[in-house]
């Protein structure tokens, strides 16, 4: 059993509900940690031995971040107005999947599973498609595009499997 000290709140129990908490044992709180310089992840998780290895809720999550990683690598501002446009596509676009999927996860029908694999879908070939217009745009970074690119087209292909089934 944890001690008080290292508990953690629920995400019930957010300041301003009955168990409100201070704003410095909320800094205390290591909610994130980084493995190897490029994983992030949320502490209370289950250990990566734990986790199934086709587990598509950190698959899809560690798309995201990897996506949001080779845009930080895009240069923006107004000598590039067409990387702005799709560096935020990209990013909505990637990050949309996985959000999807744990909205797919929580559904109580079929019909509530299904919608938002279907968005899911939707949301990867949109990721591919900026992915491909960002290998366009910016030829130093295909190499790094084309390998996310095939992610999504992987994410694709399995969220398409999961709604035809």
């Amino acid at each position: 059993m944890r001690s008080s000290k290292d508990q953690q709140p629920s995400s019930r129990e957010t300041p301003g509900t009955k168990s409100q908490w201070s704003l410095a044992e909320l800094e205390s709180v290591e909610w994130w940690e980084q493995r190897d310089n490029e994983l992030v992840e949320l502490k209370d998780g289950p250990n990566k031995e734990e986790r199934h290895a086709f587990d598509l809720e950190e698959r899809t999550a560690q798309f995201g971040v990897a996506v949001i990683r080779l845009t930080k690598k895009i240069p923006r501002g107004p000598n590039f107005p067409e990387n702005n446009r799709l560096v935020d596509q990209l990013v909505g676009a990637a990050t949309s999947v996985g959000a999807n999927y744990c909205e797919a996860n929580e559904g109580v029908s079929k019909k509530d599973f299904r919608h938002p694999i279907s968005r899911c879908v939707k949301e990867a070939k949109e990721s591919r498609f900026f992915l491909r217009m960002v290998a366009a745009s910016e030829p130093q970074l295909a190499k790094d595009a084309r390998c996310l690119y095939r992610e999504a087209n992987e994410l694709l292909l399995i969220f398409a499997s999961i709604y035809r089934k």
